[in-house]
């Protein structure tokens, strides 16, 4: 079993980060640039959206095939081919020219990205101690916040130098890189012990785990959290690309910075949980992630910068702490739990902006916030209850 800080310890979370940072930087690579497509194709602001909501669509559907799969055949070669065939859809990307093949392709390889985050925190499951989980889990989804930072820089900088396809491009060379350097660090399973491809076991171990009510309420609190969260960043695009602000495509990507915060609330989050109950630091990060949204209504542009950067932190350290919860809840089947947990993440981002846009119809910016704050509080009811079920079951196990 790999000990937290040894050196395979190190090798197997700088691979799975870079991974992250690769997935993700894809997944987000089109969000700067909704009002330049939105533009260049003539098309509506939510229409736009689908070039990202189509990718998080694909994403979380294929994560429960290569969770099932992964429990059968093994972590790390599904992970490595998935990425492999996530840069072949690159690559077409860079050279597609009408908005249809442009939305499929980004389909395509949002069902290919899905192979590393439906695997890796089983992977960790598998192959590091309970401390050393705990620790880089946190690391891991730092990573994810990283890829989705360094993705909106590539398509806001790049896209107003080169283009949307320029953006595309760079991101595949960048994403070939990635795949290497996971290729070579990564440890090969040792404690993996797989179990038959059985359909009927599929289907019954998803069941079991949304019968557990520890496991749903936690997968309910990530999706509609990444419901509102991801869905925040789209629709304020369009705010500051606006007057007053006008601001380019690679200035809206700089808005994306904020993203750090969330990266330093996932990595803080293993060590708050050596001092609270992990129930208690979710509803922590979403009290956190309500106060941002407040503030993001101030017309000051710096005002919103740092509503973000408050909303990023709570989000993430939520968001890392209900990922660990399900991994370490999860008795057997622990790939297709951390699967659910995604899938129920990535359709919250892409059902979410389809709520908010109700909101953003009547009100705009105000009505988003309105339309956010409704939904946190029920995710912040939701880790309430949770607190008190842990709570309550340590005390039946104390007696």
């Amino acid at each position: 079993m790999i000990e937290a800080n040894t050196k395979d310890y190190w090798r197997a979370t700088a691979a799975l980060c870079i991974g992250s940072f690769m997935v993700f930087a894809n997944v987000y690579l089109t969000q700067p640039l909704l009002p330049t497509l939105a533009k260049e194709f003539h098309i509506t602001a939510l229409q736009s959206s689908w070039t990202f909501t189509v990718t998080t669509l694909t994403l979380g559907l294929s994560l429960l095939v290569y969770g099932a799969l992964s429990d059968a055949l093994g972590r790390r070669n599904i992970m490595i081919l998935t990425l492999v065939a996530a840069v072949l859809c690159g690559i077409g990307l860079s050279v597609v020219r009408d908005y249809t093949g442009l939305l499929v392709l980004r389909a395509l390889q949002g069902w290919m990205l899905g192979g590393l985050p439906a695997i890796a925190i089983a992977y960790m499951g598998d192959e590091f101690s309970p401390r050393a989980l705990t620790l880089a889990v946190g690391l891991y989804i730092g990573g994810n916040t990283l890829g989705g930072i360094s993705g909106r820089l590539i398509g806001g900088f790049v896209g107003d130098w080169l283009g949307w396809h320029g953006a595309f491009v760079v991101m595949t060379v960048t994403s070939a890189l990635c795949v290497a350097a996971f290729v070579i660090l990564l440890p090969r399973s040792r404690r993996f012990t797989g179990r038959p491809l059985n359909l009927r076991a599929m289907s019954g171990a998803i069941f079991a785990h949304l019968q557990n009510p520890e496991l749903l309420t936690a997968y309910l609190i990530g999706g509609l959290n990444f419901f509102i969260f991801i869905n925040q960043y789209s629709y304020i695009t369009f705010v500051l690309a606006d007057p007053p602000y006008s601001l380019p495509a690679s200035m809206l990507g700089m808005l994306f910075l904020t993203y750090l915060s969330g990266t330093f609330g996932s990595a803080i989050s293993g060590k708050i949980a050596d001092h609270l109950p992990q129930p208690r630091i979710m509803g922590l990060g979403i009290l956190v992630f309500i106060c941002g949204s407040l503030v993001t209504l101030n017309e000051s542009l710096w005002v919103i910068v740092a509503g973000f950067l408050l909303s990023s932190f709570g989000f993430f350290l939520c968001h890392s702490t209900a990922s660990s919860w399900v991994s370490r809840r999860a008795r057997t089947a622990k790939a297709s739990a951390s699967s659910l947990y995604l899938v129920f993440y990535y359709l919250g981002a892409s059902t979410g902006g389809f709520y908010l846009h109700i909101f953003w119809s009547s009100r705009h910016w105000p009505g988003v916030v309105l339309g956010s704050v409704l939904v946190l509080l029920v995710t912040l009811g939701l880790a309430i209850r949770l607190d008190k079920r842990a709570g309550d079951a340590a005390r039946c196990d104390r007696i």
